[in-house]
């Protein structure tokens, strides 16, 4: 404990600082009546002042999120040991969807490098990232662009899809997803005790969200038991359990609810919720809401859970966990911003409230 105020002291009550300054419950409630005025009260107010009205939702999202990676790359710099290899961790996983993005963008959009580049996320970027554009297959996406990189040992697994289509993509997707949990998690396992034992409850949630995600995305799909058993985190309660392995074999969604209600129960009202809020054709949905339907998703639900965990997160000196809990309670407060700009800017006030409040 002494070791670690010692070196990483100054750094913590840093990201204690960027803490206080998250959006409270009132502060969204006066957002809903007139949002650029109240941001002007926030730690936004500097950078969206100057901002032209009405404030179009991309533009917010791009300056909110410029904050955020500029807050983020300070405690980058003067992090040492091994803070510094815990926050690289943190910038992995936009390196994924960096990748993902523009292998999918490569395979349906006509734009430009360089209008590509601008539409991946700050966090994620790294020297090679243009080059992936020109890849034909996914042998030479790893030997010329990531080989180098620090995904590259997550990437090997995926040597095994040859053709870059549609298809090979989500396989892509979720094996680096995987690959970066599993590895993410045996180093918080080797930190200070507090950051292990905390940052294993949160990864373990975080592996079985894409668990199911996984699970409920390949109902009704051709895909075999064996690839779905290889996208799934070796580590979490469903993996604990052993509950992964019959959810593999589930083929309809009642069949998943009714797995998990037997065997992991505390997901139980999570998917009671979720499915409660089925769509027309009776499928779950699975991604953010969309304003016209004012439904709420199964990953949002999971959200909810790890706002709560990451508050808790918060709580707890002396270790790696409020860096990781603050960059998910930020990323959530820019959904949270943006989701009401974009709720005012389309005339649909009546889904307004449909965020997750953080404090």
């Amino acid at each position: 404990m002494l070791l670690f105020n010692t070196e990483h002291g100054f750094m913590e009550a840093i990201v204690r600082g960027y803490r206080l300054g998250i959006i409270n419950s009132t502060q969204y409630n006066n957002f809903c009546q007139y949002l650029k005025v109240q941001l002007n009260g926030t730690e936004y107010g500097e950078l969206t002042h100057s901002l032209p009205s009405p404030i179009t939702t991309s533009i917010l999202s791009a300056t909110l999120r410029r904050n955020f990676v500029e807050e983020f790359r300070y405690l980058q710099a003067n992090a040492t040991g091994a803070l510094s290899h815990f926050l690289a961790y943190l910038t992995y996983e936009y390196q994924i969807d960096n990748v993902v993005f523009l292998i999918t963008a490569m395979l349906h959009e006509s734009a430009t490098t360089e209008e590509l580049i601008e539409r991946c996320h700050p966090l994620g970027l790294f020297e090679a990232l243009p080059a992936l554009t020109v890849a034909r297959n996914v042998e030479e996406l790893y030997n010329t662009v990531l080989v180098e990189t620090p995904l590259a040992p997550y990437f090997k697994e995926c040597l095994k899809a040859k053709d870059l289509d549609d298809f090979n993509v989500e396989i892509i997707r979720n094996t680096l997803h995987r690959a970066y949990l599993e590895d993410f998690n045996r180093f918080c396992g080797q930190c200070d005790s507090t950051t292990a034992e905390v940052m294993g409850m949160v990864l373990a949630h975080e592996a079985d969200r894409r668990t199911l995600n996984v699970i409920i995305n390949s109902l009704g799909t051709s895909i075999p038991r064996e690839t779905k058993i290889a996208l799934l985190p070796k580590f979490g309660r469903l993996h604990e359990l052993g509950v992964s392995l019959k959810l593999a074999n589930a083929e309809e969604l009642t069949q998943v609810k009714s797995i998990v209600e037997a065997e992991c129960p505390e997901y139980r009202q999570l998917l009671d919720a979720a499915m409660s809020n089925q769509k027309d054709d009776g499928k779950m949905n699975m991604t953010a809401s969309t304003l016209d339907a004012g439904v709420r998703s199964l990953e949002e639900y999971f959200f909810e859970r790890e706002v709560s965990m990451c508050k808790d997160a918060m709580l707890y000196q002396f270790s790696m966990c409020p860096f990781y809990a603050w960059v998910k309670l930020k990323e959530q407060e820019i959904r949270n911003i943006v989701w009401i700009a974009e709720c005012i800017a389309q005339q649909q006030k009546e889904n307004i409230h449909h965020f997750i409040p953080i404090y």
